[in-house]
């Protein structure tokens, strides 16, 4: 039974879910603050080559090396998205250009490369990396077994991420703080929410979790360091935030059935289902345009609630 295609997918679909919807997460939080960010294609191979960089330098039992490595991946990432706070919301620069500029200066060709060439990182195994835990000796119960309890510490520490994030959200002071500032800074600034605070940390802690989502690349799904090994999934993680309506829980979903799509080729596969590839890699890919097809018109993005100043520089009136 936990053989199943129906078992093996959704276990799979979780697992290959876990990086983007660190990186949704992150990406919504800084969304809700009005900061739109297009590079965290770039933030999740910064985060990769740093958290394999230090799995491969830091000592002492596996455990420790695996979380140094998380940090370490996540303070380079967030260092990233600092740069793109900086240009939005000091220098009021383009969101957009911004964003695209970060993901070619951090991405497969630019930074994450260099770092990785430089430390000669490439061709190496992972001294250490996330294996499956079974929890509470349950991985071989009927069904939920494998899926449920047969996971690696950051699948599950994902699911905690978005209880906080729901928490922080919508019981929260500042997390109503946050959602004002998203919607209309001019009336948070009145009631005397520092938007600009808001907006800095929030981008930051966005890059710190699409970091985190790069990490489990290389740590998790294949651990070695290959030159653009997240393959486009910060694409798909912006995409899922509007796929997920800008909510935490909606997100999660999302993930999984991203994830679903983007391991359905690898399972196929190991049951001698032979299918063209690319037809089943192609569909995260897919779905990414034709959500951003939806939004991009003005009754997508009513629709869908999206912040209402997100892209929109906030400049403070004099008063």
């Amino acid at each position: 039974m936990n053989n199943s295609l129906v078992v093996v997918t959704a276990a799979s679909a979780i697992f290959y879910g876990t990086p983007l919807l660190f990186a949704s997460l992150g990406e919504l939080l800084a969304e809700r603050s009005g900061v739109l960010n297009l590079g965290v294609e770039g933030m999740m191979l910064v985060g990769a080559v740093s958290g394999f960089w230090a799995v491969q330098t830091v000592g002492g039992p596996g455990w420790l090396s695996l979380l140094t490595a998380v940090a370490v991946a996540a303070l380079a990432a967030a260092a990233t998205s600092l740069i793109h706070a900086f240009l939005t919301v000091t220098l009021r620069a383009s969101q957009i250009v911004s964003g695209l500029a970060l993901t070619i200066f951090a991405g497969a060709t630019g930074l994450s490369s260099y770092l990785g060439h430089v430390a000669n990182l490439g061709g190496k195994p992972a001294h250490h990396e996330f294996d499956a835990i079974d929890v509470f000796g349950l991985k071989d119960a009927p069904v939920i077994g494998p899926i449920l309890f047969h996971q690696n510490a950051l699948t599950y520490g994902s699911w905690v991420l978005v209880g906080l994030a729901l928490l922080y959200l919508y019981r929260t002071r500042p997390g109503l703080h946050l959602r004002a500032v998203g919607e209309s800074p001019a009336t948070a600034d009145a009631m005397g929410v520092n938007v600009t605070t808001y907006r800095y940390v929030h981008t930051m802690l966005g890059g710190a979790l699409a970091g985190v989502g790069g990490a489990f690349f290389s740590l998790a799904i294949t651990p070695f360091w290959l030159d653009g090994m997240t393959s486009g999934a910060g694409w798909i993680a912006i995409a899922l935030v509007i796929f997920a309506f800008w909510r935490p829980e909606l997100a999660l979903v999302g993930a999984y059935l991203f994830g679903a799509f983007s391991s359905l080729a690898f399972t196929l596969q190991a049951r001698q289902v032979h299918l063209p590839p690319e037809v089943f890699s192609s569909l995260p890919y897919l779905m990414t345009i034709v959500v951003l097809v939806l939004v991009s018109t003005g009754w997508g993005r009513r629709r869908l609630g999206a912040p209402a100043a997100l892209g929109v520089p906030y400049i403070r009136e004099e008063r």
